[in-house]
């Protein structure tokens, strides 16, 4: 399942949820390539186990702190697009549209969805655009265009090809502390990229919060 996991559904929208709107990215960081180039930043988010497993995180997220909540609201509070693979998009569409769990909800129904999809969708979900062309490309172009930072979420065949292709900027993960043995692995069969840390920190129930620059 390429969904967040269960402890994230379970999440209750209170009084803290309206702040990571207007909360910065806590990343403490110099002038990226991206900016200099006035060019948009693509950010990979990802859920991991501590092996590297990011197939069905329910199975390896028993917990979702005030934390992690928090570095997900400034992940996204950055964003106004998403890069969706199909088969995250299918389960996406039939679970988000009608969920109240703030603030993912109402960024992801209203965000700009492209979807890399060479067949046509089996769901309508308001704000998706299908990708026409190759993905990395067509990514490539759009972070030529005006806007705020792309999101890469959860769909792990998607993060490798533009991670391999070289036009993620950022990759941001939150690894759980737990080995999950089997499952696809976010890292696998990538070429060497270097990556420079620029934050890590760990929330109240042990999960690692973890921001890599990629640097070549």
């Amino acid at each position: 399942m390429a969904s967040y996991p269960e402890a994230v559904r379970r999440a209750t929208h209170d009084e803290r949820t309206d702040e990571f709107w207007s909360r910065e990215p806590s990343t403490q960081q110099g002038p990226r390539q991206s900016e200099v180039l006035n060019v948009r930043k693509v950010v990979a988010y990802e859920l991991l186990s501590l092996d590297g497993v990011a197939e069905k995180p329910d199975g390896f997220f028993a917990d979702w702190d005030d934390a992690m909540e928090a570095n997900l609201g400034a992940v996204i509070a950055a964003q106004d697009s998403v890069i969706l693979g199909r088969r995250s998009y299918e389960e996406w569409a039939e679970f988000w549209p009608g969920s109240d769990i703030e603030p993912f909800a109402t960024f992801i129904n209203g965000v700009a969805k492209y979807v890399a999809t060479s067949t046509p969708l089996d769901r309508k979900w308001a704000n998706t655009i299908v990708v026409d062309g190759e993905l990395v490309q067509f990514v490539r172009d759009l972070r030529t265009q005006p806007g705020a930072d792309i999101g890469v979420h959860a769909s792990i065949s998607v993060a490798q090809a533009l991670l391999a292709a070289g036009v993620v900027d950022e990759l941001r993960l939150v690894i759980a502390p737990t080995i999950a043995d089997s499952g696809r692995r976010l890292l696998d069969g990538l070429p060497r990229i270097r990556l420079e840390s620029i934050r890590s920190t760990t929330s109240p129930t042990g999960y690692l919060l973890v921001d890599y620059r990629v640097i070549g």
